[in-house]
């Protein structure tokens, strides 16, 4: 065994799944690896996961003195092993820079984790650079270092101000275009940077990452379940990879009943994750908007945002999920050629990696950022509207899904990406940057001891 690494999870599912594979990846090169995760996700950790003789997990809990508190006994245990040496590093998800103080206490070094693309930490960057919040309409401004396609406009810095749920209306979401990045203080002090994507999607900002860091930079992902990267056409089942099971008023065989009954790539698949989602009133248009079109689709509804009326207006043309969805399996079904999404990473790289475009709806953070990777870059995929700070409309709506399910060209784009990234299974650029980590980090300690 080439040592311990500990890896720190931030809050939420979209978090823990790409720390759990990072964690699968770092087992593969021998090292002994520790999740650092909240006592509330330790549940939503599948059993496979720790019969891994070198996987093991620490709960601590999820907030405030007694995390840290829970942290420094753990470390105090663990390095008070006389006969076991010190860990060679934390990986920390950014959201969970605090630790990195508690970390350093046992002169245990960090590397910080970005659990989404670097395209999105790129351009965060470079709006901050460029004073991003100084446009003028009409004008586009260059990131110097970052390609053409990526230019800021003003389209870019309007977005709707999210309210987080339990915020009490005051307002304290993400910075705007142009702010600091908050994840600027949470890496000071890391001695590198991972992050959860490849040189396929995200090369040449991985590299801009580096050079303005100052720090080594890996692409060490897409960070999807093994099953992902199988080099087959076949159904991903999520029940398999992904337990404990969530209520769902449909099961995985009704979906896949549903599918087998549309044409190959006539389904447009919609779904806004767990955390983020339109407004109700936007919730409304999206009803309307697919009663009008004439597409097969599946929805997923968010609880608490009812049904809009959907299930009656359109009878078997569209199945409306309420709870949890098996988003693999339907997004790898061949009957599936669409996807209107939020863009949150996971979701953006399953999509890409199984070659369904995108109709983009962007909500917060990351997520406008990753649409304009998708949109500008990869040319996979449209924005559902030219202006996001205003309520999406049932006309942008109808429109988009048209573009979308009839661009044949698209199509093909994304099926010879599809074949890019996973051919030969995991994409060997990722492999790679793990490699590359592995020699930079067993050097590190070299130095040290």
């Amino acid at each position: 065994m080439r040592g311990e690494i500990l890896v720190v999870t931030g809050p939420g599912h979209g978090h823990l799944y790409p720390c759990m594979q990072l964690c699968n990846r770092l087992t593969k090169r021998n090292f002994h690896i520790t999740l650092v995760t909240s006592s509330t996700l330790s549940p939503a950790i599948p059993s496979s996961f720790t019969q891994n003789p070198l996987t093991s997990i620490a709960p601590i809990a999820p907030s405030g003195q007694q995390s840290a508190q829970d942290l420094r006994l753990y470390l105090t245990s663990r390095c008070n092993i006389s006969d076991s040496p010190p860990p060679l590093c934390a990986i920390i998800d950014f959201q969970m820079g605090w630790t990195k103080h508690v970390f350093w206490k046992f002169d245990i070094p960090v590397i910080g984790l970005f659990t989404f693309g670097a395209c999105a930490a790129a351009m965060e960057w470079g709006a901050w650079k460029v004073q991003a919040e100084e446009l003028m309409p009409g004008e586009a401004r260059l990131v110097p270092g970052l390609p053409q396609e990526m230019a800021i406009t003003c389209s870019d810095l309007k977005r709707k101000i999210f309210v987080p749920p339990g915020d009490g209306g005051l307002g304290r979401g993400p910075p705007m275009p142009g702010d600091r990045p908050p994840w600027v203080p949470e890496i000071e002090g890391s001695i590198g940077l991972m992050f959860n994507t490849c040189d396929d999607l995200d090369g040449q900002f991985i590299k801009y990452m580096e050079d303005q860091i100052g720090l080594p930079a890996w692409g060490v992902g897409p960070l999807l379940p093994e099953m992902y990267w199988q080099p087959s056409d076949s159904l991903i089942h999520d029940q398999e990879i992904r337990e404990p099971k969530r209520q769902s008023n449909l099961t995985e065989g009704e979906v896949i009943q549903w599918l087998e009954t549309k044409p190959r790539g006539s389904v447009l698949y919609v779904a806004f994750g767990s955390e983020v989602g339109p407004t109700m009133e936007e919730y409304q248009q999206l009803a309307n908007g697919l009663g009008d079109s004439t597409r097969p689709f599946i929805c997923v509804i968010q609880p608490g945002k009812g049904s809009c009326g959907l299930d009656k207006k359109v009878g078997d043309r569209g199945l409306v999920i309420y709870g949890w969805a098996p988003q693999l399996l339907i997004l790898s079904h061949a009957s599936t050629g669409g996807f209107l999404s939020h863009c949150g990473w996971n979701s953006t790289m399953e999509a890409i990696g199984l070659g369904v475009p995108i109709l983009a709806w962007p909500i917060r953070g990351d997520q406008f950022y990753n649409a304009k990777l998708v949109v500008n870059y990869l040319k996979l995929g449209y924005m559902v509207s030219d202006d996001l700070s205003e309520t999406v409309k049932e006309d942008d709506i109808v429109k988009g899904i048209e573009m979308l399910m009839g661009d044949e060209e698209m199509h093909n784009r994304a099926i010879l990406i599809k074949a890019k990234l996973r051919d030969d299974g995991f994409p060997a650029s990722s492999e790679a940057g793990l490699d590359a980590f592995r020699g930079f980090i067993l050097n590190q300690k070299a130095i040290i001891y």
